[in-house]
């Protein structure tokens, strides 16, 4: 014999039902709090952050001259090239090169007369001298004796690249960002 109980159906959600779904929301709600610090803690802090990308303003560089900035604690040289640094490293034969690289390469294309590297030799990380040192009258590493003409390609001396360029574009004629 059926009884009333028997025949009345359940309501479509219980007061069980709610406690369920709510003790799963604040759980996945607490286990994510949980879990953004450790994931947080992943990105870059500040500091390097503010070494990923340096601008520059090359507008008081005059014509021979040179600077020195600092981009993700390497030195960059900055050369602002006469007109015959720029004839010597064109005519030269790439077959003469150990690491060959025509100037054109080395530049960016309307801005030729800038020349931007990283000073730091290739063969055992010293700091180069320059520019116009050594026979070629660019950067001279004074610790072993590589030298490097005025495009930063090595020409003598046991150092086995170029000096490496760095990633950069203008951001008008005289700005760079570099990085």
């Amino acid at each position: 014999m059926a009884t009333e109980a028997d025949t009345h159906s359940a309501p479509h959600g219980t007061r069980r039902d709610f406690l369920y779904v709510a003790a799963g929301a604040v759980g996945a709600v607490g286990a994510a709090g949980a879990i953004w610090p450790l994931i947080n803690q992943l990105n870059p802090d500040a500091s390097v952050l503010a070494l990923s990308s340096v601008d520059l303003d090359l507008s008081a560089l005059t014509e021979g001259q040179s600077i020195t900035a600092k981009w993700r604690g390497q030195p960059v040289f900055i050369s602002f090239r006469t007109k015959d640094q720029i004839s010597k490293a064109k005519a030269v034969s790439l077959s003469d090169l150990r690491d060959p690289e025509t100037d054109e390469q080395r530049t960016k294309p309307g801005h030729e007369q800038y020349l931007v590297q990283i000073g730091i030799c290739t063969h055992l990380g010293c700091i180069p001298n320059g520019p116009d040192q050594g026979d070629y009258g660019g950067w001279l590493c004074p610790c072993h004796g590589s030298q490097y003409d005025t495009a930063g390609r090595i020409r003598k001396g046991p150092a086995p690249k170029n000096l490496v360029i760095p990633p950069y574009k203008f951001t008008s004629d005289t700005k760079i960002t570099i990085g």
